[in-house]
């Protein structure tokens, strides 16, 4: 192993000083000789700052589209741009066929959690209570731990949404306590009988 010595020429002590003297004097507000005028040769720098005003996020920001189909497809294409790079999966199981949410037009997002649509509070409640009934080995029994582990979930939900969910989901979590309340009067009575 070979050690090698620098070539690179280090500047004379003398220089160093007199850098070191104007550094000193610009810190403490003295003005100081410039480049041009009694140091040649001398490399300058001049700094310039300005202030740049951020439009992200702002409020004043505003999209001008005449179509409210181009509001809707724009506001999608950011939200699925947004998810992706989050490394989130767009495909849905509605039933036997698979969905890309990202593909969705708004007729059909408005058909999907419509009423009676899949994601509707009919579907998604039926989906969420046969779930939990399952969990519960079928025992009606556990009717109050299972209402707690829905209440758990809806407030995890309710918290991660920084305590705003949309009016649909209010009424998916009223759907879902009222029909393991009838599930659980359904078995207990048959279970009399």
């Amino acid at each position: 192993m070979t050690n090698s010595i620098s070539s690179q020429t280090h500047p004379e002590p003398h220089r160093l000083q007199n850098n070191n003297s104007l550094n000193l004097d610009r810190l403490a507000g003295n003005k100081v000789p410039t480049a041009d005028s009694s140091l040649p040769g001398q490399d300058s720098v001049t700094i310039n700052s300005h202030q740049e005003v951020s439009m992200t996020y702002s409020s004043s920001l505003t999209i001008q589209t005449e179509d409210v189909q181009d509001q809707y497809n724009l506001l999608r294409g950011l939200v699925t741009n947004i998810l992706k790079e989050q490394g989130l999966d767009f495909k849905v199981m509605n039933g036997d066929q698979e969905i890309d949410i990202s593909m969705v037009s708004q007729e059909e997002a408005t058909e999907l959690i419509a009423e009676d649509g899949y994601f509707g509070v009919d579907q998604t409640s039926d989906r969420i209570v046969d779930f939990a009934i399952g969990i519960a080995g079928g025992d009606p029994t556990r009717l109050d731990a299972i209402k707690e582990g829905v209440e758990k979930g809806f407030n995890e939900a309710l918290e991660a949404f920084n305590g705003w969910l949309p009016d649909i989901s209010y009424d998916t979590f009223e759907a879902v306590m009222n029909k393991l309340d009838t599930w659980a009067d359904v078995d207990s009575l048959e279970q009399v009988s």
